[in-house]
């Protein structure tokens, strides 16, 4: 198995703070930032921060997968990790202050199958996930800068 990683990063032109509550708040505001792939999303238990658990599902390709994360917060106001509880997939949201607001960068790991399966995740996987991160910062740049708290 190999480890695969996949990252879309840019400037979003609001404060770190306002863009790093936003990304926390799975209850009210970061459904409102995922692309339309993403689906059935849910929260099971918490709702912002560390502890918190959702579940969703995320529809690429004309095929669905299902996923159910835990949120952590290894350093409270700029870095929030989600960890799959079945899966090896840990997405790391990290926001730092940038001159035109805030830097914002979403990055996945986890650990590739093996085989055909595995060389087919390794091509196109990567190239998918970054599209809908890359949908995802810019929904969450319009979002802080008109609807966000």
């Amino acid at each position: 198995m190999t480890e695969l990683q996949v990252a879309a990063e840019r400037t979003i032109g609001a404060p770190a703070a306002k863009v790093y509550g936003v990304i926390a708040d799975y209850k009210q505001h970061h459904p409102r930032i995922l692309p339309p792939a993403f689906s059935n999303f849910v929260v099971e238990q918490g709702g912002v921060g560390a502890g918190t658990v959702v579940r969703f599902t995320v529809k690429t390709a004309g095929r669905s997968r299902h996923f159910r994360v835990q949120v952590a917060e290894p350093e409270p106001g700029r870095i929030l990790t989600e960890s799959d509880a079945e899966l090896s997939l840990v997405t790391q949201f990290s926001v730092n202050p940038n001159a035109g607001g805030s830097r914002v960068r979403i990055k996945s790991t986890w650990q590739g199958a093996g085989g055909f399966g595995g060389l087919m995740e390794r091509l196109f996987a990567p190239r998918v996930m970054r599209k809908l991160y890359e949908d995802e910062l810019d929904r969450l740049d319009r979002y802080v800068q008109t609807d966000g708290s």
